[in-house]
């Protein structure tokens, strides 16, 4: 589990941010910026997404199966999930698991649009470092909320076929359900994808289109997941909300100030700043 195609994503992607942070401070000034870094601010917060991730995927690699008493009986499930208790297929699964490589493309979009000289490379480096956030705290918290193993998957309770073969041979991670890390990941590169163009194309006619098309293929892998068996859709509900929210968040606290005017106050100082 700890190399799945979701954290080979979020690992490549951690990497190819760090070893762009130092050049982001060199970026002109003068150039329009969507995104903004600061070393006091995202040096601290990308260690530790990345500690939070790491850590995280360890507590979760120690899972071990609980005693069968601990285990609850399908029957005290949520009522809309137990419908889908026992549930089980391979094809899904893999399907699901090779949706989660569209992550490339808000990397992709990105660079196209440096490419093109629609972006400054100062907000493709920037973007890139806040995306790799995003994913490293979206994935700390899936794997630690997991360790609580709230509910098991639904192919726990498989009675017969594949599902039941794959509950006998089920490791302690199978044991915690909630919430879906495929989905939360899904709804944090559809949420980045959309944003990315929505902030460098404001007045392209395919806002709604690109918005659509990444949030219907995010909401996608949260069936695949549940046509699985791997969750219910609670645990995909969970997701696509924690997902987007703090994307959302990540997002928000480093879009660019639109201010040409603020004015700061201290205990010895007070002043008015100008932007160009």
């Amino acid at each position: 589990m700890l190399c799945d195609v979701s954290k080979r994503l979020f690992c490549a992607t951690l990497l190819l941010a760090l070893s762009v942070f130092p050049g982001l401070a060199l970026a002109q000034e003068h150039a329009e910026r969507h995104y903004e870094v600061t070393w006091i601010k995202d040096m601290p917060l990308t260690f530790a997404s990345a500690f939070f991730s790491v850590y995280g995927n360890y507590r979760y690699s120690q899972l071990t199966v609980p005693a069968q008493e601990d285990v609850p009986a399908a029957s005290r499930l949520l009522p809309w999930d137990r419908p889908v208790a026992g549930r089980h297929s391979d094809a899904a699964d893999k399907v699901s698991d090779w949706a989660v490589l569209l992550g490339v493309s808000p990397i992709a979009l990105s660079a196209y649009s440096w490419a093109k000289g629609d972006a400054s490379g100062g907000d493709f480096g920037s973007y890139l470092l806040i995306f790799a956030q995003a994913l490293a705290l979206q994935n700390g918290m899936n794997m630690l909320v997991r360790c609580m193993q709230l509910w098991p998957r639904p192919y726990v309770y498989a009675k017969e076929g594949r599902g039941l073969e794959a509950a006998e041979k089920a490791e302690g991670e199978a044991y915690g359900s909630f919430f879906s890390g495929h989905t939360s990941a899904a709804f944090t590169i559809a949420v980045f994808t959309g944003e990315w163009f929505s902030e460098v194309y404001p007045s392209s006619p395919y806002r709604g289109i690109v918005w659509a098309g990444s949030l219907s293929a995010a909401g996608f892998v949260g069936i695949l997941r549940i046509a699985a068996g791997k969750h219910y859709p609670t645990d995909v509900v969970a997701g696509a909300l924690i997902g987007t929210g703090l994307s959302f968040s990540i997002i928000r606290m480093h879009k660019a100030s639109s201010k040409k005017v603020s004015l700061y106050a201290g205990p010895d100082a007070a002043g008015v700043t100008l932007r160009f």
